[in-house]
């Protein structure tokens, strides 16, 4: 297990936990728990408010969170290692290994049906899966849209499914775009636990203890969450306006994302969302990626991670939202090549992601430093304390 010890230094943290208890008290969070690296140190750990807010259980630094698109960093580190082994490279077209992706077909510009497609003008590469650029989409964000539907009415997301389920049914549907001509968050990452089964050979959850979670001490990490530990899975908090971030307001949700979730064993082991956590796992696998930790990848197989793949002025992007000009994407989580004004200048280069309930994490080669802030409150992926918590550890950081 990472060493949840802090180290003494000048530094003073006290503003940044004064602004997440504020949070706590308008009730816009139930609880938040946060950690700063410096290098290798741990130079601050706090948590506030509740794991159970109506039973009243203060949250803890031992509490476990759902991790949700998280998930997605820990699949990535699993498809890197084989990378490091040699059993593939990034532009292997992944009909080779997944031969039911290949030949696919593509929705035309303004198709108004699944069979309005055309042939496919290259094949999709593990590149674009790790990346987003695969042209699969997702069925969670872009409600409303012809592709969200047809994934919902296949139940792409169902726990039922095991991966190699999921990608036969998978297989029948028309991509968005052609693969490496466009980005849209998607179930790529749900392939690439699969793609991990077939070359690892072994279930994928199997594969990620033995390659990941026993070497880095991960104790709590996985996909279900063992009766005697439940006690500690923090509550799972809904708010008041979906589209209205800062309104006070909190509705606990024991049902998400369906069912007795990580409560008991499910088919489909989700690379892309479906693991739970702790800050000393997280810690743990984020130090395995900064120098002078115990690393797992090559030094240069790290960097190429932390560095963006997608080609000049194609930007990450949500329906809905459209770009988010100035964030490329890495294997694994986005990259900061331009701050926004929500950004503290000095977040160039950084490495980050997050997931829908509010956990979030970020290493920055430039600084030397790296961060994770953890809440569950459903649609709280960069939520406004995320951008505060950033901001603030920084002031913190240039004040010392």
């Amino acid at each position: 297990m990472s060493s949840l010890t802090v180290t003494p230094s000048k530094l003073d943290f006290s503003t940044l936990h004064a602004a997440m208890r504020r949070y706590v008290d308008d009730g816009i969070l139930a609880g938040v728990s946060s950690a700063v690296l410096v290098g290798q140190d741990l130079v601050d750990l706090h948590c506030t408010g509740w794991a159970d807010k109506e039973e009243k259980v203060p949250l803890r630094e031992d509490h476990l969170f759902r991790v949700y698109s998280n998930s997605k960093l820990v699949t990535s580190y699993a498809v890197l290692l084989l990378l490091d082994e040699g059993r593939f490279e990034l532009d292997d077209p992944i009909e080779r290994f997944i031969p039911q992706l290949g030949q696919r077909m593509v929705l035309k510009p303004g198709a108004t049906e699944l069979t309005d497609v055309e042939p496919a003008q290259g094949p999709i590469t593990i590149r674009h899966l790790l990346t987003h650029q695969s042209g699969l989409s997702y069925g969670l964000l872009d409600p409303g849209t012809m592709m969200f539907q047809a994934y919902r009415a296949r139940k792409m997301l169902s726990p039922h499914r095991t991966l190699a389920e999921m990608i036969d049914v998978l297989a029948e549907l028309p991509l968005l775009f052609h693969p490496g001509q466009g980005w849209e968050y998607s179930i790529a990452t749900d392939v690439l636990g699969h793609l991990v089964e077939l070359v690892g050979g072994q279930r994928f959850d199997d594969f990620l203890q033995a390659r990941i979670f026993s070497p880095l001490g991960m104790v709590d990490t996985g996909f279900t969450v063992p009766p005697e530990q439940q006690h500690r899975l923090a509550k799972y908090y809904v708010g008041a306006d979906p589209v209205r971030p800062m309104k006070p307001g909190l509705t606990r949700n024991d049902n998400a994302p369906y069912p007795q979730a990580n409560l008991q064993p499910f088919p489909w082991l989700s690379g892309g969302g479906g693991l739970v956590s702790s800050m000393a796992d997280t810690l743990a696998l984020l130090r395995s990626l900064i120098p002078g930790g115990p690393a797992l990848l090559k030094p240069e197989t790290i960097a190429m991670m932390m560095r963006n793949q997608l080609p000049d002025q194609r930007w990450i992007r949500f329906s809905r939202f459209g770009d988010v000009v100035g964030k490329g994407y890495g294997l694994g989580g986005a990259v900061t090549l331009m701050p926004s004004p929500f950004d503290p200048p000095e977040s160039t280069g950084e490495f980050q992601w997050g997931g829908l309930a509010g956990t979030h994490w970020w290493i920055s080669p430039q600084t030397n430093t790296a961060a994770v802030l953890m809440t569950q409150r459903e649609m709280a992926f960069w939520h406004p304390c995320s951008f505060e918590f950033k901001q603030l550890i920084y002031q913190a950081l240039k004040a010392a």
